[in-house]
């Protein structure tokens, strides 16, 4: 599928950063636009731009960790728009770092019910209506450079973006008999406000332990951090290499091709495990059995 001219795209976490350069992007194709956010001020100024643009665009508040926002969602893009055909799992947060055994456990479950979570209740909200509409479609899970190796000292964020990369495999499979591609969007520094993730944190997911000031050793890593993400790859250009990718139709779409060795040096030392256990005495009775279960 190359056309998106006329049809409807939801993106979640919409109203800033990646989330709403893919809109930008998606906008000018002649796509209508359906923005989801936690922030409504940043939804204002979101709506602002795109309508600036010319581009149709419809904004609802919602909390992606929330099944019945995402229902009210998707009630008022059908409302606006009619049928939907595109869905962009955006919504993402990252946490502070620290060591394996010091990961709190609201700190744990904000990361996850945010960035795994809201990309499952926005799958199971919204594919339901592209498979009735029989036209087809898109489903982009926005996941990161995190998601294809192990981070230290970010077990939440890296365990998430894992999980996202592995359901955007799955359902890559499962729906592209329905017309349906997926596609799984995993970039490295861009220039974003995600390092500040914390000031659309839930009340839920807080705690008094977290509120305590920073040590002089967090602050600075934010620092560190925050020089990183300045000297990151321009957000505008990611919308458009979602939009160039999704027209050659891939399922890994990679925006920062340097990162390309830190891959291959994971998927070499797999191959070397591989490797040794094919030379095990233990396992040569399986060693050419057929492979059964995941076709």
């Amino acid at each position: 599928m190359n056309d998106f001219k006329g049809k409807t795209a939801l993106i979640s976490g919409g109203a800033e950063g990646i989330g709403l350069s893919i809109a930008q992007a998606l906008g000018k194709q002649g796509m209508h636009i359906v923005l989801g956010d936690i922030d409504p001020a940043q939804l204002s100024l979101a709506q602002q731009n795109l309508e600036e643009l010319g581009i149709a665009v419809l904004c609802v508040e919602m909390d992606v960790t929330q099944p019945q926002d995402w229902q009210r969602f998707a009630e008022q893009a059908v409302a606006r728009f009619g049928n939907i055909h595109m869905l962009v799992n955006n919504a993402g947060v990252s946490n502070s770092t620290g060591p394996a055994d010091q990961v709190g456990d609201k700190d744990w479950r904000w990361v996850n019910d945010v960035n795994l979570d809201g990309v499952l209740f926005g799958t199971r909200t919204i594919v339901p209506l592209m498979k009735q509409h029989g036209e087809g479609g898109w489903l982009i899970n926005v996941a990161s450079i995190a998601g294809m190796f192990g981070v230290p000292y970010a077990s939440a964020y890296t365990a998430s973006k894992n999980a996202v990369v592995a359901l955007s495999e799955a359902w890559h499979q499962e729906l592209r008999r329905q017309q349906i591609h997926v596609s799984v969007l995993c970039p490295a520094f861009v220039k974003t406000r995600i390092n500040l993730s914390e000031r659309n944190r839930q009340a839920r997911y807080k705690s008094e332990g977290e509120r305590r000031a920073p040590s002089e050793k967090q602050l600075a890593a934010a620092a560190h951090m925050q020089t990183v993400i300045d000297n990151g790859l321009a957000v505008e250009i990611v919308g458009e290499r979602v939009v160039e990718a999704l027209l050659a139709g891939e399922l890994y779409i990679f925006t920062h091709p340097n990162y390309r060795s830190l891959v291959q040096q994971r998927y070499q030392a797999i191959d070397a495990a591989f490797e040794r256990a094919a030379a095990s005495p233990l396992l040569a009775h399986i060693r050419d059995e057929e492979i059964a279960g995941f076709s």
